[in-house]
């Protein structure tokens, strides 16, 4: 009986002093527990280890996912104490959560890991018999989501094909769309620097965006990844602008999304737990922010549905301009991007409402320097456009009319000398965001 009550003090000490670590602690523990327990064991604590990292800030999410960590792991399978099932089941984990977090690491890419993954794929795909097509896939999740960003280009060649087989499932259960949305999440994270053959994608990605807006097949996540991947191909791919725009509907879609997201967010809530209802569409709405951003970089085409889109823009930032800083400058930046893309006319950002809430913005009070960076490089980029129009010789009653409303909306409230008190900052903030910015203050207005 005493033994009995010491056994159970020791562990309720052992269990106070885990509840007292903190999460990044606490998953270090369970990771170097991971190479001294049975397989059943392994699972628990990998998914043990998936919760907290769905709980982790950037910050600490960042601590724990080191190139040392994933040489642990590395270490575990070579020394054959920690299986391939659950190697997986860890890897994906952590990837989906960097990607979902927005978090840029190269741990994994320099890691002994990195290259282990890339040899079990060539190794299983390279098998003539019995090819085990679910591991390939696995593998290739698992490589993709956790951003090795120095892929030999060849190994696309590889791997897309097996991911598509996965991804083009359209069988609408729960277990199936789990398993298109992982697969469409890591293709999301080939990036636009690599020009792939459009062979090796371009008829399934368009049959998956088009019969999920028939059909409404995919998860949430999964959509937005499915986009992400398609628009990132149009940096190498000008020509695919004709098929994202006019025949996938790009513009209506995420106009769409944009509002349908706004509608799950309470915005305003002061209380942080009541905020973690919120951020799964906090997080799914700043990966849709990403791919607009990634869309105005390289698309060079024009739609009169931009209006909508440049409104919902707008939309997202002022609700987010309190609450959630981060979202706000992106929509800030998104907003910034569409004015230096020359598809997008100023009419458009004055329709949409863009001009307007910068220049709330320009006349605030407080403004941190990223903000007044944003804020200077759109009026820059506004009144550049309208010097080019005037040379394009538009419509001159159309012209004159807008050089107008700009003009009224800069001169209502001080604006002008809101933008000439920034003089004496332009040299500071042009080699803090190396350039894009006039030196000469006269550049920023638009005269009429």
């Amino acid at each position: 009986m005493i033994q009995r009550n010491k056994t159970m003090c020791f562990l309720d000490d052992a269990m106070k002093k885990m509840q007292e670590m903190n999460i990044t602690k606490k998953f270090h523990v369970l990771f170097d527990e991971l190479g001294h327990c049975s397989e059943i064991e392994q699972e628990q604590k990998i998914e043990e280890m998936r919760r907290m990292v769905e709980k982790m800030n950037e910050d600490e999410f960042q601590s724990v996912i080191t190139t040392k960590m994933f040489n642990g792991i590395n270490k575990m399978v070579e020394e054959k104490k920690l299986i391939t099932k659950n190697l997986i089941l860890l890897l994906k984990c952590i990837g989906c959560r960097k990607i979902l977090i927005n978090i840029s690491s190269q741990s994994f890419d320099h890691s002994f890991l990195c290259k282990r993954i890339v040899k079990m794929i060539v190794e299983e795909d390279d098998k003539k018999e019995e090819k085990n097509e679910k591991l390939i896939v696995d593998l290739c999740e698992c490589y993709f989501v956790l951003n090795a960003k120095a892929s030999p280009e060849k190994f696309f060649s590889t791997c897309i094909p097996y991911l598509f087989k996965v991804a083009s499932n359209k069988e609408e259960n729960e277990k199936t769309q789990k398993e298109v949305e992982i697969v469409l999440l890591s293709l999301s994270q080939i990036y636009m620097c690599y020009d792939l053959e459009k062979e090796l994608y371009l008829n399934e990605i368009k049959d998956i965006i088009l019969y999920h807006q028939e059909h409404h097949n995919l998860t949430r996540i999964a959509y937005q990844s499915a986009w992400h991947f398609l628009i990132s191909r149009i940096f190498f791919n000008g020509s695919l602008e004709d098929v994202i725009v006019n025949k996938l509907h790009f513009i209506e879609d995420t106009t769409k999304e944009l509002e349908e997201l706004s509608k799950y967010i309470v915005w305003k809530r002061e209380k942080e737990e009541e905020r973690g209802k919120e951020a799964k569409e906090l997080l799914i709405l700043m990966m849709w922010l990403e791919t607009i951003r990634s869309y105005f970089f390289s698309c060079k085409i024009w739609n009169e549905k931009y209006v909508g889109l440049i409104s919902s823009i707008v939309q997202v930032l002022r609700a987010t301009k309190d609450n959630y800083r981060k979202y706000f400058n992106m929509c800030l930046c998104l907003l910034r991007k569409a004015a230096e893309n020359e598809a997008v006319k100023v009419e458009d950002l004055l329709k949409g409402g863009a001009v307007d809430v910068v220049l709330e913005e320009i006349r605030r009070s407080k403004m941190d320097d990223e903000i007044a960076y944003y804020c200077l490089v759109f009026f820059l980029n506004i009144a550049e456009r309208r010097k080019e129009e005037e040379e394009n010789k538009m419509e001159e009653m159309k012209r004159k009319a807008m050089k107008m409303e700009i003009f009224e909306k800069m001169e209502e409230g001080g604006c002008e000398d809101t933008i000439t008190s920034f003089h004496k900052k332009l040299y500071f903030l042009y080699r803090k965001y190396y350039g894009g910015l006039s030196l000469n203050i006269c550049d920023y207005f638009v005269k009429v």
